[in-house]
């Protein structure tokens, strides 16, 4: 019975009829559910599926590291220390901690050891005991959530951090995962696209990306999904979110940008799936069309959700940003850095 609950409780909030009330007020929501401004498919069959999925579990030579990537430690004290501009680390796939005027902040804090948790085999962090991370931080004063995809909203991470984190800015229809896991619904704020609000002299809008949701078979489309603006006296900075390449990048760079750093999501990505996660050619472009000065390449260096080796979305990134004139940064995992720090390609030292 406690493993039948605790599975369960992984799927998070339902969604009910008043909650649908209040989603449809959305212009996004359109037949009951929420939509992308492009038409946007998923190229692959029923049929394709046990192929697919003995390739997800079984064929992962080449995806994921030999051996456990490291993680440098966290020097709380120089994460603290006051700064002119923002600082950041980057746990691999799609965390970051973030130190910005005087707040510490937490984007997608996925902190877990799988990304599969409902699925008869694991999807295993390429770095491990990352859920201790949580013990080491300190207590976050704002946490931002793009969507509620498992290898971005982790049941054990929220678990942990719902003591220590006072505010969550999230996608429309996220909110009810995290009251259903005890977060104080007074705490929880949700965002339509282009909805915006200012914490602690940070402006911060969410944008829209070309994606999807749901954790489970009768969820899906049932909140919203996007990425971040995020802006201050002293940096412009944008996470793109989870997404295919799509109109929106030149929209939201004439919106919002010119940006200092962008965080572009760059990886597990395959031709079956496309139109929901760009090839990291299409992601320089994105951080192109978006106005970005400095881009990272971000979504990969956690998991291996798709066919590609673990390294190539770093390296297709960086090859294509060259050959564009686009300043790329790929910290390494743990790595303190800022918008105008210069990163090494550190992956290839590891098999």
């Amino acid at each position: 019975m406690k493993k039948t609950k605790a599975f369960l409780k992984q799927f998070g909030g339902k969604v009910n009829p008043e909650l649908q009330i209040e989603y449809s007020v959305s212009p996004n929501w359109k037949k009951d559910k929420f939509v992308n401004l492009e038409e946007t498919k998923m190229e692959f069959s029923i049929h394709s599926m046990p192929k697919l999925l003995y390739k997800q579990f079984f064929e992962k030579e080449g995806r994921e590291p030999i051996s456990p990537l490291p993680i440098k430690s966290f020097d709380r004290k120089t994460f603290l220390a006051p700064s002119d501009k923002p600082k950041f680390i980057w746990y691999g796939h799609s965390v970051l901690l973030m130190r910005w005027n005087g707040k510490t902040i937490l984007m997608d804090p996925m902190l877990g050891p799988n990304a599969s948790p409902i699925a008869p085999f694991a999807t295993k962090r390429f770095a491990e005991n990352t859920l201790q991370l949580i013990d080491e931080f300190p207590d976050i004063d704002l946490a931002l959530m793009t969507h509620d995809h498992y290898d971005h909203l982790d049941l054990q991470s929220i678990e942990n951090l719902k003591s220590k984190t006072k505010k969550w800015y999230v996608a429309i229809g996220v909110k009810r995962h995290l009251t259903a896991w005890g977060i104080d619904d007074s705490a929880v704020r949700e965002f339509d696209w282009y909805d915006e609000d200012t914490f602690e002299g940070i402006d911060f809008t969410f944008t829209p990306s070309r994606h999807f949701s749901g954790r489970g078979l009768t969820d899906r489309a049932k909140s919203l999904w996007g990425g971040w603006v995020m802006k201050s006296h002293n940096a412009n900075i944008y996470w793109s979110g989870d997404g295919g390449y799509g109109d929106h990048f030149k929209t939201i760079g004439k919106k919002y940008g010119p940006f200092d750093f962008g965080f572009i999501e760059c990886g597990q990505y395959n031709e079956n799936w496309h139109q929901i996660h760009m090839y990291p050619e299409e992601a320089v472009q994105a951080a192109l069309d978006a106005g970005v000065k400095t881009s990272m390449p971000v979504h990969w260096c956690g998991f291996a959700l798709a066919q590609h080796s673990w390294k190539e979305p770093a390296n297709r990134f960086v090859a294509e940003a060259n050959k564009l004139n686009l300043n790329s940064c790929t910290p390494n995992l743990g790595e303190l850095f800022t918008v105008d720090s210069l990163c090494t390609p550190w992956w290839d030292s590891f098999e």
